[in-house]
């Protein structure tokens, strides 16, 4: 897996543009410092809590990495845009009215002073994607960074996993894989899994990789997503790459036999291994525990029958850890009712639906495809997930959809400068004396 970090065998084969057919070159106009500031913030929403780790990692220690991740982002963004320029972009316009009832929700100290810090790292966050907005072209450039950073993040837990296998998988998370040098949860590491593994297997159907490169990122990857017996994140990617394929079979004979043999191989396993995926999905847990979403369902209610004020109802409580009762919400929808009422729940609606109408909207493409597994995929965690309403790697997930979404940027003729035409010497008339 450390090998498929190599510049010349990532998915999108950039280190062979130009010589392979189907690759296609990096933008002339990204610098190569948007994929650091990219990394870092990616690195802001890895969180600081989770599994206990190999060495002991002080939370605050963890913090201060993730807080100067985010500032250096924008610090780094800020100095390769110096002239501000920004493309006009919905999904960043909507995250900016976002901050409105964050803020004024956070101002009331309900949640205290951490509120005030949550809603100042949101405008940093969004800040620093109102400035990456300008590479924003309908490109593949920043799945490219998706793909290269969150590799990095899987290399990690397998190597977490390598050195302590009883770390990796310890018993307080029912033999879940967890993150063993950094303190990630099993549901982080199978978003991450899955969502890579989308976007490659997508790139390998736009014949914008090649299969040995794309097998370097996805087996591995498929292993460390059964290890974390992530339900949300192995639904998602399946129903989020059958709507993503689904919209190139019209016009890719390659995503017509993927489709296939997808249909195939799902009968046969569901057929051939129903004991063994009902033993995977169910988790050991019982029927009562799996119908209540472990335990999921009595935190919802609980937050839903609790009584609001006329603010708490339109703008929450304020920013917070995404709790309720000291008890995790795990649901984006509920989270941002809690934390910014109506009113962000309805602009976190506008987000997803804008973002899907404009997909349905773009002719078929591998970056309209690769869009609409990142949208699904955001749509259909976001039941038993929270980070739809803060930073988080779903906001990540959606801006990558929305570069994707961007129309190219009209290229500016040179001008030149206005050069007196020469006149051309009057041809001489002949003399029609005979």
């Amino acid at each position: 897996m450390a090998g498929s970090l190599r510049h010349e065998a990532l998915p999108d084969g950039a280190g062979a543009a130009g010589t392979r057919p189907g690759a296609e070159p990096r933008p002339a106009g990204t610098p190569r410092i948007v994929g650091i500031v990219w990394g870092l913030l990616i690195l802001n929403t890895l969180g600081s809590a989770g599994a206990k780790t190999i060495v002991p990692l002080p939370r605050s220690l963890i913090q201060m990495a993730t807080m100067g991740a985010l500032v250096a982002a924008f610090a780094l963004a800020l100095a390769v845009n110096l002239r501000l320029s920004i493309r006009p972009s919905a999904f960043v316009f909507l995250l900016t009215l976002l901050l409105v009832p964050s803020v004024i929700a956070s101002a009331n100290l309900e949640s205290g002073f951490g509120a005030l810090f949550r809603c100042a790292r949101l405008a940093l966050f969004v800040g620093t994607l109102w400035l990456l907005s300008r590479w924003w072209d309908g490109g593949l450039t920043f799945v490219r960074h998706h793909i290269r950073m969150y590799l990095a993040v899987l290399a990690s837990v397998a190597a977490g996993l390598i050195a302590s296998p009883g770390a990796a998988l310890p018993d307080l998370y029912g033999g879940r894989l967890v993150g063993a040098l950094w303190p990630l949860t099993p549901p982080q590491i199978g978003q991450y899994a899955a969502v890579i593994i989308g976007l490659t297997v997508l790139l390998l159907l736009g014949r914008r990789t090649d299969r040995t490169s794309a097998a370097v990122v996805i087996v591995p990857s498929l292993v460390l997503l059964a290890l974390t017996h992530t339900r949300t994140a192995t639904l998602g990617l399946l129903i989020g790459l059958a709507l993503a394929i689904g919209s190139l079979v019209l016009t890719s004979a390659a995503a017509r036999r993927f489709f296939a043999w997808a249909v195939v191989c799902v009968t046969v396993a569901a057929v051939g291994f129903a004991s063994a995926l009902q033993t995977w999905f169910l988790r050991g847990q019982s029927q009562e525990n799996f119908s209540s979403l472990t335990g999921r369902a009595k935190v919802w209610h609980a937050l839903l029958a609790a009584p609001r004020t006329t603010t708490e109802y339109l703008f929450g409580a304020g920013l917070g850890d995404k709790s309720f009762g000291g008890l995790p919400i795990d649901n984006s929808w509920l989270a941002v009712y809690n934390e910014q009422g109506m009113t962000g729940v309805a602009l976190v609606a506008a987000i997803v639906v804008v973002l899907g109408g404009v997909a349905l909207l773009r002719p078929p493409s591998l970056s309209r495809a690769c869009a609409i597994f990142l949208i699904s995929y955001c749509a259909i965690a976001s039941y038993t997930e929270a980070g739809l309403g803060d930073a988080s790697p779903y906001l990540l997930h959606l801006a990558v959809a929305a570069s994707l979404l961007a129309a190219p940027a009209a290229t500016t003729p040179l001008s030149t400068p206005d050069v007196p035409r020469r006149r051309s010497p009057r041809r001489t008339r002949r003399s029609e004396v005979t």
